[in-house]
């Protein structure tokens, strides 16, 4: 509930995290046009192996083709999606319920890319519709390379982890987490 008050308050003048879809996997493309225009943007990213025949190659690419987080204004946004129209039409991602564009608050988006941006093999990304988040504790890192990152404590795929969560869209399951460097959030 906290959370959507947050959101509520924001002004189109504000920045913000927005989530962004790019049509046909030119999310690449997109981020290379926001950094160019000095636009922090963040695609979550991890390592995929292809076999060469006798070489194996290991390559950076997208988590989720298609998906661009963008920390601008609206205006400014609105701005470049009529820009790149023609050539490259972007979209926002929805809130169902509201009809407004996802907002991400800061804090949250900070620790997802905390988490995520370390293109660790062990993370585990998740589809947070199929993932009951409501049942575990909401729980703070205390240590480690994590350390203040906040997320839900879940069992996935028989270890403990920490799920941070950008709700509605994604969620991403730290590798193993020792339950002494995890605190309890009321």
């Amino acid at each position: 509930m906290e959370q959507k008050e947050n959101i509520e308050l924001k002004k189109q003048g504000d920045i913000a995290w927005y989530a962004i879809r790019v049509t046909y996997s030119r999310e690449m493309i997109f981020k290379e046009y926001l950094d160019g225009h000095n636009v922090e943007n963040f695609i979550p990213m991890h390592y995929e192996s292809t076999d060469l025949g006798a070489k194996k190659s290991r390559k950076l690419v997208p988590i989720i083709h298609n998906l661009v987080f963008v920390h601008s204004t609206k205006t400014s946004i609105d701005t470049f999606k009529s820009e790149l129209e023609v050539r490259l039409p972007i979209r926002y991602i929805m809130d169902k319920a509201t009809g407004r564009p996802i907002i991400i608050p800061d804090k949250q988006m900070q620790d997802f890319i905390a988490v995520s941006g370390t293109y660790d093999d062990q993370l585990v990304y998740l589809d947070p519709v199929s993932l009951m988040l409501k049942k575990g504790d909401k729980v703070r890192i205390t240590g480690g390379i994590f350390s203040g990152v906040e997320g839900v404590f879940v069992r996935v795929k028989g270890d403990r982890r920490v799920v941070v969560s950008i709700q509605g869209i994604m969620a991403v399951a730290t590798a193993f987490i020792h339950p002494s460097l995890i605190e309890k959030i009321e």
